[in-house]
């Protein structure tokens, strides 16, 4: 085993890390990440762990290796009863642990606002919740980056919408924020991904031209988007030309059936093969991770069904 696992926890410099512009995983150690083994692609398949919420987190991490994931995506709240803070660094590190007795990574985080704790809210006109919302992302930052994660989905539409202001003044925060983070997101390897979330979910950022355009603004490298097929019901594009126009910015993909529910309920097997076509052509190289809505099938069935999907997508590739 190499000496820098889980289990050696080298003493390295993290300032050296962040100046060097290396992300350090847990442990302190450079991020190192498995990459799909399936035909040719070099992207790397996740799940999110809301399905298996009420499971012990070893038993979460054993599901989604077993069926054939390379990492998993978490949803904090899931996790907590306030906040992350109360994850302490041994329990990190078991977590760490568990992940890597089941052979997988920590994709990340997303649903990143959503309560516990009560009240975030990361546009609205009181400055002070503003502050604490801020304030609660980088202690999420922190627990991604320890938990050796690399990308932070930034959903959340309840805690992004308009409070009795403006759309673009809520886009001002919005960016005002996500700024004030973006040394911290970059000091732990962690690229924080605007979601575009269609008009049903929020009125601040709705398609991924507006998510691009503030990234631009932003204008820092731990700054992207992301794109994601249920989401995508305000495009005016095919996904196929969506990925295509906006691949420099794209950092992240999310996948699931267009209602929400776990591949292979609906015509995702062949409604998306252009889509992840173009993704092979673009040579895209990072997370594509399963989101669904409905947890009712059971985290195993989700993860299983839904990788029986994904390889016969892969096997429609040229």
């Amino acid at each position: 085993m190499s000496t820098c696992s889980r289990r050696s926890f080298l003493k390295r410099s993290a300032g050296f890390a962040a100046a060097a512009g290396i992300g350090l995983g847990a442990g302190g150690c450079p991020k190192k990440e498995p990459t799909a083994a399936g035909r040719g692609v070099k992207w790397r398949y996740a799940m999110c762990n809301e399905s298996m919420r009420e499971l012990p987190w070893a038993e979460q991490c054993k599901i989604v290796g077993e069926a054939g994931y390379q990492g998993v995506e978490i949803a904090a709240f899931t996790l907590v009863k306030e906040g992350v803070g109360e994850i302490t660094p041994a329990q990190r590190k078991e977590m760490v642990a568990a992940m890597d007795d089941a052979g997988i990574v920590c994709t990340g985080l997303h649903w990143l606002l959503t309560p516990p704790p009560a009240g975030l809210h990361f546009t609205t006109p009181d400055k002070t919740v503003r502050d604490t919302t801020v304030a609660y992302l980088r202690d999420l930052i922190d627990f991604c980056g320890d938990l050796g994660g690399t990308a932070m989905i930034f959903g959340s539409p309840k805690q992004r919408s308009t409070a009795g202001i403006s759309v673009d003044e809520a886009k001002k925060y919005f960016a005002e924020g996500l700024a004030a983070v973006a040394d911290q997101a970059q000091g732990r390897g962690v690229v924080i991904m605007i979601e575009p979330l269609d008009k049903s979910q929020t009125d601040v950022v709705n398609v991924t031209s507006e998510a691009v355009e503030m990234v631009k603004q932003i204008n820092h490298p731990a700054i992207q988007t992301m794109f994601d097929f249920h989401n995508t019901v305000d495009e005016t594009e095919p996904f196929d030309v969506v990925i295509r126009t906006y691949y420099p910015n794209i950092r992240h993909v999310h996948v699931q059936e267009m209602d929400g529910k776990y591949l292979g309920t609906g015509d995702g097997r062949t409604a998306f093969v252009k889509a992840f076509q173009t993704l092979k052509e673009l040579e895209y190289d990072k997370w594509v991770s399963l989101e669904v809505f409905d947890f009712s099938p059971g985290g195993r069935t989700i993860a299983v069904e839904s990788m029986k999907v994904l390889r016969e997508i892969e096997s429609k590739l040229t």
